[in-house]
């Protein structure tokens, strides 16, 4: 990393979620954070349900989201380096962003290194012990079938339909993202982490999905970092080049 720059790491924004007043105050918030962090921005890293419902047709994409999407196109021409992870909302991305903005597509972990430190990255579904029913899903949703016979559905209807079962499944995320928050030392990400670190060393590692901001040590030099979300908390983290913390984005309200 060049010296003064940073690493930062946000997730689940979940755009397009609630009414689309309450939508477009979250896009301004995160508009706000992107150009405040372009400045000493090296890399960003949307790890995942950066949408609340996404999926490209051969020629349609959902609309909106046009300020958001136009600040990552302004990062991106300064040389700005992004990572898009794909996660439970928005797993059908495709080559869109990859061609408008010279993204880098996650569809699981990334490991990376920097500066010394080794991170481990995943948005966080479908990790650790349990959650059997929605792993078979994930299984199901990311076939080259489904994905097929979902792209012959008209965007009305297809998106219509994902839309209503984003909203059921956000509602039962939440509910697990408050019996994470009761036991995070012991939540089915912390347990995956204490597994992942028999087997190799990381620094960080790093999930989105549970919707609470949670640094907690999981190893002796190891720590497990749940980025939070921005309906409610407006969570990221950031790494200067030596260390990884948490942050809150203070939005000031116009007017």
């Amino acid at each position: 990393m060049a010296p003064g720059k940073k690493l930062y790491f946000a997730s689940d924004f979940h755009l397009g979620t609630g009414n689309y007043a309450n939508s477009r105050e979250r896009e301004a918030r995160l508009v706000s954070w992107l150009d405040i962090i372009k400045a000493d921005a090296a890399e960003v890293f949307l790890m995942g349900d950066v949408f609340d419902f996404w999926f490209e047709y051969k020629t349609v994409v959902p609309k909106g989201y046009i300020r958001f999407l136009g600040k990552l196109a302004e990062l991106a021409d300064a040389g700005i380096k992004i990572y898009l992870f794909k996660g439970n909302h928005d797993m059908w991305m495709f080559d869109y962003f990859e061609n408008e903005l010279n993204a880098t597509i996650i569809s699981d972990e990334l490991e990376i290194e920097r500066n010394g430190k080794r991170f481990y990255l995943h948005h966080g579904d479908g990790l650790g012990p349990g959650d059997t029913t929605y792993k078979i899903l994930k299984t199901i949703f990311r076939s080259k079938v489904c994905q097929w016979l979902f792209a012959r559905i008209h965007p009305n209807l297809g998106v219509g339909i994902a839309n209503y079962w984003s909203r059921h499944s956000r509602i039962a995320g939440d509910a697990n993202s408050k019996s994470e928050h009761k036991h995070f030392g012991e939540g089915r990400l912390a347990v995956y982490c204490r597994e992942l670190l028999k087997t190799k060393f990381y620094d960080y590692i790093i999930f989105g999905h549970r919707h609470l901001p949670i640094d907690v040590q999981v190893g002796e030099q190891s720590r497990y970092i749940n980025l939070g979300e921005w309906v409610n908390y407006n969570t990221y983290a950031v790494f200067d080049g030596e260390e990884l913390t948490l942050h809150r984005f203070e939005h000031a309200s116009a007017g």
